[in-house]
């Protein structure tokens, strides 16, 4: 999967399962993913590490790919 694909994937798991994450994921997976920040340009919007960012990322995914898993909407 390449990662313009990944990007749209997870904008549509976004979509319909962005109300199971807490504010601050739906908060971050959209300034990443949405409006296209870097890592560095959505910490310093939020005021945290990049390295925080990228495990809130990396969290955020797995709830939503894990969502999808089981509900398959």
């Amino acid at each position: 999967m390449n990662i313009l694909d990944k990007n749209v994937e997870i904008c549509l798991l976004l979509d319909f399962y962005g109300n199971m994450l807490t504010d601050r994921q739906r908060e971050i997976m959209e300034l990443y993913y949405e409006d296209n920040l870097s890592l560095a340009e959505v910490a310093s919007e939020l005021g945290i590490s990049r390295q925080g960012v990228s495990d809130s990322l990396k969290r955020s995914e797995k709830a939503l790919y894990d969502t999808e898993a089981k509900l398959q909407l």
